[in-house]
């Protein structure tokens, strides 16, 4: 990897850009560019990690698969973030399965150098700590969606995330492939295509989903969509303490 693509990959990975220059410095001559296809499996539940993976294009989706083999989405992940990152602080195994749920590219980093910067950068134990806390809080507000919110609102949310990370692009996904990432019925997500289509929120043919009204479609969407973007717009700039004034009266016990 030349140092110009190094630069251009830091700068189009939120996380990686975020580093520190001396981190920066020792990570960049281990990066290997990688190109993911729709469907790719980058690492499959009980897996043994040598790698974290850092989007730069492409989004993963982390699924959580069940006994009988059904798996479901609970969080995504794009150039905002990385794949990888629980097993250089922790563990080298894969909770998820983890695929490519979005075609494009990515650079990959070895788990051992990335654990070495954990163990002694205090700056990149907070970024991984933020980052990790962002991520599980898209989890968990994807649990409550899952279960509390229509099939046609967790579409919305689903593609306007998908939308953000396209740059506005079409998407390839059929309704099999939405029923199996929300969890839901393929009828039902027909039915909920065919109504934003209707109401001119989006287009679909042979496959290819299109948004056509964005603005709408965020009135669509449950609050989750909001409320995930809003959290990992912010998560680079973690606060010192947490925020007072909304937690009066709860003591710690």
């Amino acid at each position: 990897m030349t140092k110009s693509q190094t630069d251009h990959d830091l700068r189009s990975n939120r996380l990686l850009g975020a580093l520190e220059p001396a981190s920066r410095k020792r990570i960049d001559l281990h990066l290997e560019p990688i190109e993911f296809k729709l469907g790719d499996m980058v690492c499959d539940a009980g897996g043994l990690l040598k790698h974290a993976y850092f989007p730069q294009g492409s989004v993963l989706s982390l699924l959580t698969v069940l006994e009988n083999g059904a798996a479901i989405e609970t969080a995504n992940i794009g150039r905002e973030g990385a794949f990888g990152l629980f097993a250089a602080m922790y563990s080298r195994v894969s909770f998820n399965r983890c695929i490519a749920q979005l075609a494009g590219l990515a650079v990959r980093c070895p788990i051992e150098l990335l654990q070495d910067e954990f163990k002694n950068s205090e700056h990149v134990r907070d970024l991984f700590v933020s980052y990790s806390e962002t991520l599980l809080s898209q989890v968990q507000q994807t649990v409550a969606c899952n279960s509390m919110h229509t099939t046609e609102e967790r579409m919305c949310r689903w593609l306007l995330m998908m939308h953000d990370r396209a740059g506005g692009e079409s998407l390839p996904y059929t309704h099999e492939f939405l029923s199996h990432i929300l969890g839901a019925n393929r009828k039902s997500v027909t039915l909920a295509a065919q109504s934003m289509q209707t109401a001119g929120l989006i287009s679909y043919h042979r496959g290819t989903m299109q948004v056509l009204d964005r603005v709408n479609l965020e009135k669509a969407s449950c609050e989750c969509y909001a409320v995930v973007k809003e959290r990992f717009d912010a998560f680079l700039t973690p606060p010192s303490i947490a925020v007072q004034g909304h937690n009066e009266g709860r003591r710690e016990r």
